[in-house]
């Protein structure tokens, strides 16, 4: 198969293949995800099979409306879903609920009763949706366990050959997939973190637990990224949480017999040897979230054996880098 690249407006071609029955990755706001019709089993175990994914790993449901939501969700749970999907949607959120009996197929809820949904802020992806006139499944658009595309050459470098199609629209603007909240608990509870945080959903709902659950080996998750390794390149990532310990852990490692990269703002890149492979995370950690699976691919083409990167406190937008760039480097982290 012969992987096509598509223009953002070429909208009507790629909701030609979908009406095949064939895989298209689409653009969002966060990352590239890897589109198909969420209504058709068949095609949707054709994604965990491009992807390699475990089949018990959900896929988030993508509409073009909040309409189009309500055909598929237990609709008791509309009047606090629609308070977030007010707020946040179009947007970097996911809302979990329980779905209307044989409503979609265990292919795309990993077997639970519940099923994740999300409006991206993309006019390509949301023109796509509305022309194709049905839910498309989305996983980011990549291998499973690798880290995330951001741009279409990284769904092309790991799925060309493999899907129908690659529709375009240049960088994505957050880095980061979106925050998955749970509402099928008693408390609503963040499952993931984003850009959008428990002190931007405690302004439109009235609680929030943002502990993220742990997934046990045996249990099925309820939403990507809980239970398997994800956004990891080929090399050892290893986190520097202190910037002044960079120039000892860059000696360190730079005695190894290996390779070396440097993922990191350009405050500390200013202070790196030249002789070291470098990737710029930007000025701080909002574009450090959006150039991290970008830099971290990057230094993989570069082969590098190790990759020593920025660590930034667990706060704020910190909470969505620190979570993706810990499972990046599986909690290794530098000890000085």
């Amino acid at each position: 198969m012969e992987t096509e690249i598509l223009e953002n407006t070429q909208i009507q071609e790629a909701a030609d293949f979908l009406a095949k029955g064939q895989l298209v990755a689409f653009p969002t706001e966060t990352v590239y995800g890897l589109g198909a019709d969420a209504t058709r089993p068949d095609v949707v175990k054709d994604v965990y099979a491009a992807k390699g994914r475990p089949s018990d790993n959900p896929l988030i449901v993508h509409v073009a409306s909040p309409e189009m939501v309500w055909e598929y969700a237990d609709n008791s749970y509309k009047p606090l879903a629609q308070k977030l999907m007010k707020a946040f949607w179009p947007g970097p959120l996911t809302i979990i609920m329980p779905i209307q009996p044989g409503k979609l197929s265990k292919a795309v809820t990993g077997g639970l009763t519940t099923a994740a949904f999300r409006m991206p802020n993309n006019k390509a992806t949301l023109d796509l949706i509305k022309t194709f006139g049905k839910p498309i499944v989305g996983p980011s658009a990549n291998t499973s366990g690798k880290p995330s595309p951001t741009l279409a050459k990284h769904v092309y470098h790991d799925l060309h050959g493999k899907i129908a199609a690659i529709l375009d629209d240049g960088p994505t603007k957050l880095g980061v997939e979106s925050t998955v909240i749970d509402l099928s608990v008693d408390v609503p509870t963040i499952l993931r973190p984003g850009m959008i945080d428990s002190d931007d959903l405690l302004k439109v709902i009235d609680n929030v637990n943002s502990d993220h659950h742990k997934v046990t080996a045996t249990e099925v998750p309820k939403a990507p990224g809980m239970k398997y390794k994800h956004y990891a390149p080929s090399a050892q990532v290893i986190i520097v949480d202190d910037v002044k310990d960079f120039p000892e852990a860059i000696a360190e490692y730079s005695k190894k017999d290996a390779s070396l990269g440097v993922l990191a703002t350009d405050a500390i890149l200013k202070e790196v040897p030249e002789n070291i492979t470098t990737f710029s995370l930007g000025d701080d950690v909002y574009s450090a979230s959006k150039e991290l699976f970008a830099g971290l691919r990057q230094l993989d083409v570069d082969h590098m054996d190790y990759i020593l990167a920025q660590g930034f406190p667990d706060e704020g937008h910190g909470v969505a880098y620190s979570n993706r760039l810990n499972k990046s480097a599986g909690n290794a982290h530098y000890k000085n």
